[in-house]
């Protein structure tokens, strides 16, 4: 499966970009099934989402936050008012300005120790999707974030949660980073209906070109697990980040900002 690739010319853009596709997934979702689920990402790309989707009227006021259900793809191993926590982010930038409701925010319990904290949000995934044992979640929407190491969420290069086949969230010791961290695992991720990576940045320039046109390394570039097996994979970047893509993405991005990833380079879409 080949991924959908646009390139925005600033953060700003790709963020609005990124809102406006955010809320036309849930409302989509919201109208044909009644529910609209998504995993978040920490990250300042996804934090000028957040922001956009409480100060746009427009957006705010059609956005079926009633219907809407959010999760968090990982969280450090800090208390839910911390600074650095993701969920503390997402809740002054978003759910702290928009009519929400405080059951419809499942945040992991990064609190506890990290391996409880884990076990704790397997508990509330298999309650809130009603899964069979070794079944797995299907986010109508999964957010997702690009470190300069090719980490996504909290699966950081050489760590043990790049190889767990069955576990929804596991504590993740980082050891470069020296903490634990908590996040849901690739096969989670790979079977959503919509997974989206949000990249800005020249930091992030290296990191994409090897994640999307470099061998296939995913202990070394562990966002090359993300592929969703019967769902959507889009990536959402700006020009800076775009810089060292072939086929001149960030010279093309205003004229055509959509193409599709081809072995060895890109091409602009047939249709």
């Amino acid at each position: 499966m080949n991924p959908d690739i646009r390139v925005l010319e600033t953060p700003q853009a790709l963020a609005r970009a990124a809102a406006h596709e955010f809320a036309s997934r849930a409302t989509v979702a919201v109208q044909e099934k009644g529910m609209f689920a998504a995993a978040l990402a920490g990250g300042r790309t996804p934090k000028t989402l957040y922001s956009l989707l409480a100060d746009d009227a427009e957006l705010q006021q059609k956005f079926p936050w009633q219907h809407t259900h959010f999760f968090w793809g990982d969280e450090r191993a800090v208390p839910p008012d911390h600074p650095n926590s993701n969920f503390r982010m997402a809740q002054t930038a978003l759910f702290s300005r928009v009519p929400v409701p405080a059951a419809n925010l499942h945040r992991i319990k990064s609190e506890l120790a990290p391996p409880q904290a884990a076990t704790a949000y397997e508990q509330t995934l298999v309650e809130f999707f009603h899964l069979q044992p070794n079944a797995l979640p299907r986010f109508d929407l999964v957010l997702l974030g690009l470190g300069p190491d090719g980490h996504t969420a909290s699966l950081f290069p050489g760590t043990c949660a790049l190889r767990e086949p069955q576990r929804l969230a596991v504590a993740n010791w980082i050891g470069k980073l020296g903490t634990e961290r908590i996040t849901l695992t690739a096969p989670v991720f790979n079977n959503a209906a919509c997974v989206i990576f949000l990249v800005s940045g020249t930091d992030k320039a290296i990191a994409l070109k090897s994640v999307l046109e470099g061998r296939y390394e995913p202990e070394q570039l562990p966002a090359q697990l993300i592929k969703p097996h019967a769902g959507a994979l889009k990536w959402m970047v700006d020009t800076a980040a775009a810089g060292r893509l072939e086929y001149g993405l960030k010279r093309a991005a205003s004229q055509q900002p959509f193409y599709l990833a081809r072995p060895g380079g890109f091409e602009p879409p047939t249709s």
